[in-house]
């Protein structure tokens, strides 16, 4: 209240409770010098919990993904039915996203592990670039190859930029979570408690409360981020506008990404899936996801690729307008049949078709993890 400069205050307080030998506190530094290499401490153990929590987050996808690896469901793009893949194909993209996370946090994590011990413009006018060696070793960090009053901001904008992509990724999933839990779909639904209510009005709801949470703290992260980028241009050799926005976005974005790792990690763990509801949507189109086999089966016999595709798409969009069967519908189209057998029909419907190279795939992308 009284010197309105927060490092003065506890240096101030130091002397009082110290006496004479208080006089070598802070001989030969800046303020920044303090708070800069102090800040990178908390974000470097703070990055140390959040790993942590990502190899948990990590274990529980991979375990989710190899349980259904081979449950096979519906692909969509653009909202529409595409062609099949198995759940666990789901789980194990999001793997591979999630652990390109951790390794972008764990390279931010040494890109933040630098202290500054340089004096008021970063020249060692009265401390020497061997005191700030010392004691950067002795509190594990590097020391910055050249600084100003103050860490420069691209190491800081880097780890909090880390941050808002994590936080995004994790929004992804849950994003797809709240899909898969439509009505509609019902593939996939987060965990619902004994005694949980889904809301006050209605009894039978069973909301996606987890997964829309987390969606919207993502939003706060990736706020976040543009501060720390905002953070970097400064005045000259610095100035104190990035201080007030760091007291904030540090301890809410590691709070926030931890919070929303756990509680990720839980619906994981305790999803539920619904297989026979995946079999009825993939059956909902009477077989038009097959449709590239044909057009690849008519162009193999020797149709023009054009042609094969006309062919086929015109008796899909019959197909979709009268509700009937697509596979029954070909092999009663002359045209179709004059370049394929019955079985070469058939055959273009086996689910197991585009399954054939999961475990292909799943080597791929756990043979690192």
């Amino acid at each position: 209240r009284k010197v309105k400069h927060d490092v003065i205050a506890f240096l101030q307080h130091l002397e009082e409770i110290i006496g004479p030998s208080a006089r070598y506190i802070h001989m030969g530094l800046t303020s920044s010098d303090i708070p800069d290499t102090s800040y990178n401490l908390l974000l470097r153990d703070a990055a140390d919990l959040l790993l942590v929590n990502l190899d948990q987050l990590l274990i529980t996808l991979k375990e989710q993904a190899i349980k259904h690896k081979i449950t096979p469901m519906i692909g969509r793009s653009h909202g529409v039915h595409a062609e099949p893949i198995s759940l666990g194909l789901v789980f194990a993209n999001w793997f591979a996203e999630l652990l390109r996370g951790r390794r972008r946090l764990q390279r931010a994590r040494e890109n933040i592990n630098f202290g500054k011990l340089s004096g008021a413009v970063g020249t060692f006018a009265n401390i020497s670039p061997s005191t700030e060696e010392a004691i950067c070793k002795r509190l594990g960090l590097k020391p910055e190859v050249i600084s100003s009053q103050i860490i420069q901001r691209d190491h800081h904008a880097e780890f909090f930029t880390t941050l808002a992509i994590i936080a995004s990724s994790i929004e992804k999933f849950a994003v797809e979570i709240r899909h898969f839990q439509q009505t509609e779909l019902c593939e996939v639904e987060e965990p619902f408690s004994l005694g949980q209510k889904g809301s006050s009005a209605m009894p039978h709801k069973r909301n996606p409360i987890l997964c829309e949470n987390i969606c919207g703290l993502a939003r706060i992260v990736r706020s976040h981020s543009m501060v720390a980028l905002e953070n970097i241009a400064l005045w000259y050799q610095r100035d104190i506008s990035h201080s007030s926005a760091e007291r904030v976005i540090g301890p809410d974005s590691t709070i926030l990404l931890d919070f929303m790792l756990a509680r990720f990690t839980y619906v994981m763990k305790n999803i539920n899936v619904y297989p026979e509801n995946m079999q009825a949507n993939l059956n909902l189109s009477q077989g038009l996801i097959f449709s590239q086999q044909v057009l690849m089966v008519l162009t193999k016999n020797g149709m023009a690729r054009q042609k094969a595709y006309q062919l086929v798409q015109t008796e899909a969009m019959r197909v979709k307008e009268r509700g009937i069967n697509f596979k029954e519908a070909l092999l009663k189209n002359d045209n179709v049949m004059a370049k394929v057998s019955p079985q070469e029909i058939e055959d273009c419907f086996d689910l197991r078709f585009h399954l054939k190279y999961v475990d292909n795939i799943f080597n791929r992308v756990f043979k690192i993890y």
